[in-house]
């Protein structure tokens, strides 16, 4: 009983971690930046597909293409919000929401097309393949791998966000734009640094979720539901709060797909629910 017991609750945490290395960037930005990015998915995606071409075409070892991953969705981001995204910073919230589902859906029918529709993977490293012997129960290495990624991720963050210049100029920038000016703040670079931050979150996030979840065309629309409970549930604008409830979900859910099969992956969204009735604004919402 504690054996199995042990054993869900770790897949729950690795599950969880995959869900908030998914999820954190769309926290930054929308929480930071006010900026409703429905295709912070299709991000996560660049990084899967680079992923899955360096390893599989050019022999690049799994973890020296996650680097790449991050880099590759930041650059995509970049353009984005260089390009497209600045111009609705003070849009309607639907404007934002009706033109970002639509680069969802282009970005499904140009990986669709280019890659197939079969589902993806990578090839991972022997170290990663196998599993670790640890208080005399086993547990597998990819997803202890994934945990201690998703904890570095959210230490560097916290951080980097809340304890840093930049972090400061960013938040200031969000609160009062013409202030922060005045102040002699770059707000544009600010927020260019921030949404490519945020979108290499996501592309990383792509990468690892190859050995857990798969990937194929449609990767953007089918994940982008949990992306946005975990951050509706952990508050806008919150790290702690992203990963706090990035955990709690990925329990639930492996809990419940566990003891519960007969309400399947229904559980995550009573949670949710559950949650959202006693929290409405989120766990540690910043407003």
């Amino acid at each position: 009983m504690f054996a199995s017991l042990a054993g869900v609750l770790f897949d729950g945490v690795a599950y969880g971690m995959l869900l908030f290395l998914l999820s954190v960037g769309l926290s930054v930005t929308l929480g930071m930046m006010n900026f409703v990015n429905l295709a912070h998915c299709s991000l996560a995606m660049v990084g899967g597909y680079v992923t899955v071409s360096l390893t599989n075409r050019y022999g690049w070892p799994f973890v020296a293409a996650l680097p790449m991953a991050f880099l590759a969705a930041a650059a995509v981001a970049l353009v984005l919000e260089r390009t497209l995204y600045r111009r609705l910073y003070r849009a309607s919230d639907l404007d934002q929401c009706l033109f970002t589902i639509g680069i969802v859906f282009i970005s499904i029918a140009v990986y669709a097309w280019f890659y197939g529709t079969v589902v993806q993977s990578a090839p991972t490293p022997s170290y990663l393949r196998g599993s670790v012997e640890l208080f005399g129960m086993s547990f597998a290495a990819y997803r202890l791998f994934l945990i201690a990624l998703g904890l570095a991720v959210a230490i560097v963050l916290v951080a980097a966000l809340e304890y840093t210049r930049f972090g400061a100029q960013v938040r200031a920038a969000v609160d009062n734009q013409r202030m922060a000016r005045g102040l002699g703040i770059d707000v544009d670079r600010a927020f260019m640094i921030t949404f490519a931050l945020g979108g290499g979150l996501a592309g990383l996030g792509g990468a690892a979720a190859i050995e857990i979840v798969g990937l194929d065309h449609a990767f953007a629309l089918n994940y982008l539901v949990y992306v946005l409970i975990v951050v509706a549930v952990g508050g806008l604008g919150s790290i702690g709060g992203s990963f706090a409830a990035a955990l709690l979900l990925g329990v639930s859910d492996m809990a419940g797909k566990y003891y519960f099969p007969w309400l399947g992956a229904f559980l995550i969204y009573l949670v949710m629910v559950a949650l959202l009735m006693w929290r409405p604004v989120g766990l540690f919402a910043r407003r």
